[in-house]
C-alpha cells in the first residue's frame, strides 16, 4: 500500500471512529448490545487484514501505521479496538510461522472477517507461566491430533471461529517448552469444543471473554502450525509482539481520550467565578498528563519501528509497560479533574477509568514484563 493510500485509510478510519464508534460506545454498553454493525463495517474497511501480507489479500500495514491506527480506534472506544487485537496477533503468527498451505487456506478468510480469531493460552493454573499448561494434543497413528483440556479468560472466545491453541504435544519434554506446539482449530468444522458463558467483567463486556473446553477434539495433521512439533512457544512469543504493540497503542488511545475529556471539562466547569482550567492546580495536572501521553506515544512508535525490522525487541515490552501505566495514571487524573461528575455512569471518564486496568494485566502483566525486560537487558 502506497503512502498516500495509507494516509487516506487513516483519515477514513478517523472519520469512522468519530462519527460511528465514539458516539455509540455508551449506548452499546448501556443496552448491553454486541456491536455487530461496527464489526460489519470493520470487515468492509479491511480492518481484519491489517497485518496480513498483501499476497493473501491483506493490507500489510507498516507497524508504525498499524500502531497509529490502533491508537485511533481505541481513542474512540477501546472495546472496539480489542476486537482487532487478538485477531491481528493470530494473523501475524500464521503469516510468520505457518506453512504455505496454511497461509493460503486461512489468511484470505481472515482478511474479510469470515474467520475471526482468538488466541488460547491461559489455563486456570497457568497464566504467565505458560510452560505449566496441561492442555494436551496427543498424536494418533494416522497423524491427527486429539485435544483435551481447558483454556480460560479467552477474549473473543465465544464468537470467534478460528482458535490458535497452545498445547503440549510431548508431555515428557524437558524443559516443557520443547514439547509445546500451536494448533489451528476451526471451531465450526470441529466437534468436541464447548465454550462457557462469557464472564461479567469490570469493563469490556462488549468483548466476550470465556472458557473454552476441548474433549477428545480431533484435528488433522495440518492443524499443527508450521508443521513441526515443539516450536509453539517460540512462535507464540514472536506473535505476541504484535499483541503487545496493539495493547500499547490502544492504551495510548485511551490515555488520549482521557486527556481530551479532562481538557474539555476543565474549560466548561466553573469554580470561584472562572473556568477551572484557569486554576493553576488544574493546569499543572494537565501538563503532567499531556507529557506522559506524548512520552508513551513516542516510545510506542519507536517500538513499532524497531519491530518492523526485527523478529523481537525489548522495546515492545517497554512500550506496553509504559503506555499502560501512563494510561492508568492519566485517566485517574482525568477523574480527579472531573470530581464527582467523573464517578457517574454514562460519563466517558467513568468508562475509561474502568477500562484502563485491563492494559496493566493484559498481554502479560506489567510485573512479568518488567522481569522480561530486565532479562533482555542483562542477557
Amino acid at each position: 500500500m502506497a503512502g498516500d493510500e495509507m494516509q487516506a485509510m487513516l483519515e477514513a478510519v478517523k472519520r469512522f471512529v468519530a462519527t460511528e464508534v465514539a458516539p455509540k460506545a455508551a449506548t452499546y454498553e448501556h443496552e448491553e448490545r454486541y456491536p455487530d454493525d461496527l464489526i460489519g463495517a470493520a470487515r468492509e474497511m479491511g480492518l481484519f487484514g491489517l497485518v496480513i501480507p498483501a499476497e493473501y489479500g491483506g493490507l500489510e500495514l507498516p507497524l508504525p501505521v498499524f500502531s497509529e491506527l490502533m491508537e485511533t480506534i481505541a481513542r474512540g472506544w477501546t472495546s472496539f479496538a480489542s476486537h482487532l487485537t487478538s485477531h491481528s496477533t493470530v494473523a501475524y503468527t500464521i503469516s510468520r510461522h505457518g506453512t504455505e498451505e496454511q497461509k493460503r487456506a486461512i489468511l484470505p478468510r481472515m482478511v474479510g472477517g469470515e474467520l475471526r480469531a482468538a488466541i488460547l493460552l491461559t489455563e486456570a493454573h497457568a497464566g504467565s507461566d505458560l510452560q505449566a499448561i496441561r492442555l494436551s494434543a496427543g498424536k494418533r497413528a494416522d497423524g491427527a491430533y486429539i485435544l483435551n483440556g481447558e483454556k480460560t479468560y479467552i477474549s473473543n472466545g465465544k464468537r470467534s471461529n478460528l482458535l490458535l491453541v497452545l498445547a503440549r504435544t510431548d508431555k515428557a519434554a524437558s524443559p516443557p517448552k520443547r514439547g509445546m506446539s500451536l494448533m489451528l482449530v476451526e471451531k465450526e468444522k470441529t466437534s468436541g469444543i464447548e465454550t462457557g458463558e462469557p464472564f461479567t467483567k469490570m469493563a469490556f463486556d462488549r468483548v466476550d471473554t470465556c472458557e473454552v473446553r476441548f474433549t477428545d477434539t480431533v484435528v488433522g495433521a495440518g492443524a499443527l502450525l508450521g508443521g513441526v512439533e515443539g516450536k509453539g512457544l517460540g512462535q507464540l512469543l514472536d506473535g505476541l509482539e504484535i499483541g503487545r504493540l496493539a495493547i500499547a497503542s490502544s492504551a495510548v488511545g485511551l490515555a488520549a481520550a482521557a486527556l481530551d475529556e479532562a481538557v474539555s471539562f476543565a474549560r466548561e466547569r466553573r469554580a470561584f467565578g472562572v473556568p477551572i482550567s484557569e486554576h493553576q492546580a488544574i493546569q499543572l495536572r494537565i501538563a503532567g498528563m499531556a507529557t506522559s501521553l506524548e512520552s508513551a506515544r513516542a516510545l510506542t512508535r519507536t517500538a513499532a519501528t524497531a519491530l518492523e525490522g526485527s523478529a523481537r525487541t525489548n522495546l515492545v515490552a517497554m512500550a506496553k509497560l509504559a503506555a499502560s501505566e501512563a494510561a492508568f495514571t492519566i485517566v485517574t487524573d482525568a477523574l480527579r479533574i472531573h470530581g464527582g461528575a467523573g464517578y457517574i455512569r454514562g460519563i466517558t471518564v467513568e468508562r475509561l477509568f474502568r477500562e484502563a486496568p485491563l492494559y496493566i494485566v493484559g498481554e502479560g502483566t506489567n510485573d512479568i514484563l518488567k522481569l522480561a525486560i530486565a532479562k533482555g537487558i542483562l542477557s
